[in-house]
């Protein structure tokens, strides 16, 4: 009686540690692109001053404050999607401020953003950029494959 109970304890063990495996290897796994419903469009405005670009040459100095005006665009979409990073340092010395830093920092990758206008408006260039989530999620869906389970098939 006793060797028959110790059987039937190794045959359900053995029983549950099969179907508990055959659950975990056997399966097919069929994934579904998640989009979502509502795609924001943000804007970004960039200055850039024409007489104090570094250049002899009229027409060069356009030029620069053209690409400078677009980069500092850019920084604003960034500072938007992003968000900004600012620090602060105070020294002090017998409780009297010596010291006091402020710095802000933007980092980011912005991609499919649209040049809407750019146009000067007497000394300064001004360059506005356009945003559209819409346009940003079909870049990211074309090169990097997001995805959720849609079906689950255990064999």
């Amino acid at each position: 009686m006793k060797n028959v109970l110790i059987r039937m304890l190794f045959f359900s063990a053995s029983l549950m540690i099969i179907t508990s495996c055959s659950s975990v290897y056997d399966k097919h796994v069929q994934w579904q692109a998640v989009k979502p419903e509502v795609f924001p469009v943000i804007n970004g405005i960039g200055y850039a001053p024409i007489s104090l670009q570094k250049s002899e040459h009229k027409t060069q100095r356009m030029l620069m404050a053209i690409q400078a005006s677009k980069i500092a665009a850019y920084s604003e979409l960034a500072e938007q999607v992003y968000g900004q990073q600012v620090s602060r340092n105070i020294t002090m010395a017998d409780m009297i401020i010596e010291n006091q830093q402020l710095a802000a920092s933007v980092q980011g990758l912005i991609r499919g953003a649209k040049v809407v206008k750019s146009y000067p408006v007497g000394d300064i260039y001004t360059t506005e950029l356009q945003l559209d989530f819409k346009d940003v999620y079909e870049i990211y869906q074309a090169s990097q494959n997001r995805k959720e389970i849609r079906e689950v098939q255990y064999f």
